[in-house]
């Protein structure tokens, strides 16, 4: 019988808060119900946004609320070369482009020419406009050449095309797992995603479905904000020859303004509940677990 996996996963950039609590702990419990294992990852490719700082804060944080995990943690960043692999073979499989618009060159040519009309990925962000994949790979050469920023895009068009018949992901409807549902997978809502960085051999996506398959993760247990995301990772999987996860796409947890909380908006901390004086416990009771 294979033993069931779960995990979580955090970024060292930013101090954990309340939504990251019930995540962990309800990974952890999801993990005991179920007989399995709990795992610790640390998502750190970004590597000017995350610090070591950061990082001892997760442990304490984590350990406080009583967790435990199995060893050895698995840090993204010591693990370049194995994504780097990954990505080479996307490469040679013309599945990815490298991209060369700014942020800037994006806005005005979007501006110009699908103005509001442009369409967005779930998040409202615009899609990638297609200018890249049309340049001759001699282009593509002389500007990497000449240290030009770019980034590894997806192909999603290329990719679907070697996808056969339709792409789904087996969804749970509640943290009992008893019931799940086949949810369809759209990763063309994201257009041409990135991939890969030119200094850094990987994104977020790729990561993840990597590491997933590495470490066999069974179980993904994640926040709803992921959940249109799914699509994209999945795609990647079917790409790769990896076998997928299922998922469950918790609740999440929301501010007194009713936005869900936020590292990058300094949302508080579990380190300073714990310095209030609060109790895991009643941490606990506050995110209704």
């Amino acid at each position: 019988m294979t033993l069931l996996t779960f995990r979580f996963a955090p970024s060292p950039n930013g101090e954990l808060h309340l939504g990251h609590a019930y995540s962990a702990l309800l990974n952890q419990q999801m993990a005991a119900l179920a007989g399995g294992r709990f795992l610790l990852r640390i998502e750190d490719i970004d590597v000017t946004r995350c610090t070591p700082e950061f990082e001892a804060g997760i442990f304490r944080d984590l350990e406080w609320l009583g967790l435990s995990w199995q060893e050895p943690v698995r840090r993204q960043s010591e693990h370049f070369s194995e994504y780097r692999a990954v990505l080479d073979r996307l490469i040679a499989e013309e599945l990815v482009y490298p991209a060369f618009m700014s942020r800037g060159e994006i806005r005005a040519f979007i501006a110009e020419t699908g103005g509001r009309d442009w369409p967005r990925d779930p998040d409202g962000v615009p899609l990638y406009p297609p200018l890249d994949k049309a340049l001759p790979t001699r282009e593509r050469k002389r500007r990497i050449a000449e240290k030009a920023p770019f980034a590894w895009r997806l192909d999603v068009d290329a990719a679907m095309a070697r996808v056969p018949g339709a792409l789904s992901w087996i969804e749970f409807t509640d943290e009992t797992m008893a019931e799940t549902r086949t949810v369809e997978a759209r990763p063309q809502a994201w257009g041409d995603v990135i991939v890969a960085r030119r200094d850094i051999p990987t994104s977020y996506h790729l990561a993840v479905v990597v590491d997933d398959a590495l470490q066999k993760v069974s179980h993904v247990v994640r926040g709803q904000d992921l959940y249109s995301a799914t699509g994209v990772q999945r795609l990647l999987q079917q790409l790769l020859g990896l076998s997928p996860p299922r998922y469950f796409h918790h609740r999440l947890l929301l501010g007194p303004d009713g936005r869900k909380l936020s590292k990058s908006l300094k949302d508080t901390g579990l380190a300073a509940l714990r310095d209030a004086g609060v109790s895991p416990q009643e941490v606990k009771r506050l995110i209704g677990l």
